[in-house]
């Protein structure tokens, strides 16, 4: 493997013949050393004098991880306040040797990018990282070995000097994980383990799903976006729900969705508002509202059960991956290493959290709070009996964001009323509304003028 590669010899000097030997006796050696400029060794001799540079290569690691109790892929430099996996990857990449420590502090040095930035608690089985290291001996054993057991390199290969594992990627497959009893409906106990998924509702949410298919705006999937920005528009190529299966009791399903790319939160959503259709929440046309130009309420699912599974290289494999030099980017040989971390620590981690925490069911009890019929005319008026009124604060001792729908649309209601000085019959409160009737208070009579004084007489 390309991690066990050792240092080409120094520029410009022939190597000794016993060099020569060992170089060419040595197992596992790739072409392309032979085809890169030879390089210094690092190498301290007996005087004490400092070690030579080894040249930096582009390569490309593929790294799989659990995320849960990280703050998502992406590191925020300067901030320790929340764990990424790019902070533990980057201190492995230091403490190995693979890079210097400034590089560390300043990645754009060793021109290191991601090809997805996964959310808080998601995990990934095949996400790669291109950047420039020194290539030492035994690199994935030393990385590895300062890595805690959830992360790990499972491969490393020589990519091209200008790769960049973001622009390059042609498509993400990802899969989401999730107790079947998401599906069931409404009126059923949105905890019971005993729901077993039926063939007749696993045709239904493939229905659903493959609406999802083609190029559609999903601003209303992530956040500030509008349906006419073109980065909302994003291609779907496939969308599909697995077979269920049980783990420990409780039964699952895996949906499966490869793009060319996604925004953030967006298939969480995704699968959101499929569930919140079965379930019984909401209408199967909120599907195509939801990528008009209406604003929709569309729920966000747990990122517990999402897995970055597999990155798509097909354009960058055509044109280098038979060169003769580089290797193609599809992680065939790894297959194994990464069945293997997945049901080591990937789905184990998802069931018993799900066991442990209920994520899923904790979420669905807050579906009946979202109103899937809002639209952006509601929205907008909403905001000017908003600004108009200036009351929109919540009463004494509430916490903001804690009232429910119905409470809400009263309360704007009612400032818009009392922003006309009237309040209709309409108006009168039901029993849920009732803490909310000083919206409406009735307007004191205006006083009325005094009298004129007369005019005094014009002298003659």
């Amino acid at each position: 493997m390309a991690g066990n590669l050792g240092a080409p010899s120094a520029a410009g000097v022939a190597p000794r013949p016993e060099e020569g030997k060992a170089r060419a006796g040595r197992p596992g050696a790739r072409l392309w050393e032979d085809a890169e400029p030879q390089a210094k060794k690092l190498r301290s001799g007996e005087d004490g004098a400092p070690p030579r540079k080894l040249p930096k290569r582009k390569i490309v690691l593929l790294l799989a991880y659990s995320g849960k109790g990280y703050h998502g892929m992406q590191r925020n430099v300067g901030s320790s306040q929340f764990r990424t996996i790019e902070d533990d990857l980057v201190s492995a990449l230091v403490r190995s040797g693979c890079i210097p420590e400034n590089h560390g502090e300043d990645m754009r040095k060793m021109s290191f990018q991601r090809c997805a930035r996964t959310d808080k608690g998601v995990s990934a089985a095949g996400q790669v990282v291109s950047l420039k290291v020194w290539l030492i001996d035994d690199i994935l054993e030393k990385i590895n070995s300062h890595l805690p057991s959830h992360i790990r390199i499972l491969g490393l290969k020589r990519v091209t000097g200008g790769f960049n594992s973001k622009n390059k990627c042609d498509a993400r497959t990802y899969f989401y994980m999730l107790p079947t009893f998401a599906f069931a409906h409404k009126d059923r106990d949105p905890q019971d383990e005993t729901y077993r998924l039926s063939a007749e509702t696993l045709q239904r949410v493939n229905r659903l799903l493959a609406c999802y298919q083609g190029t559609h705006s999903f601003h209303n999937f992530t956040s500030q976006k509008g349906p006419r920005e073109p980065s909302a528009r994003r291609y779907i190529l496939q969308m599909y729900c697995e077979e269920p299966f049980v783990r420990e009791g409780l039964e699952f399903a895996v949906i499966r969705v490869k793009g060319q790319s996604f925004m953030m939160h967006q298939i969480r959503k995704m699968v959101g508002l499929v569930v919140a259709i079965v379930k019984g929440y909401a209408p199967e046309s909120v599907l195509e509202r939801s990528w008009g130009d209406e604003k929709v309420d569309v729920p966000k699912a747990p990122g517990l059960g999402l897995v970055l599974e597999r990155v798509h290289f097909e354009k960058y494999n055509q044109r280098f991956g038979n060169d003769g030099l580089h290797e193609p980017l599809d992680w065939a040989q790894e297959e194994a290493e990464v069945a293997a971390f997945k049901e080591q620590h990937i789905l184990p981690t998802i069931v018993s959290t799900e066991r442990g925490e209920r994520s899923m069911a904790q979420w669905l009890s807050t579906l009946p709070a979202h109103d899937f019929s809002a639209s952006a005319l509601a929205a907008s008026s909403g905001a000017k009996v908003r600004a108009l009124s200036g009351a929109w604060a919540p009463a004494s001792g509430t916490a903001r964001g804690s009232r429910s729908v119905h409470e809400l649309r009263h309360r704007a209601a009612g400032l818009a009323h009392c922003a006309e000085g009237t309040v209709p019959a309409s108006c009168a409160p039901s029993p849920a509304c009732a803490p909310l009737t000083h919206l409406c208070p009735p307007h004191p009579p205006v006083p009325p003028h005094p009298p004129m004084p007369p005019h005094p007489p014009v002298p003659s």
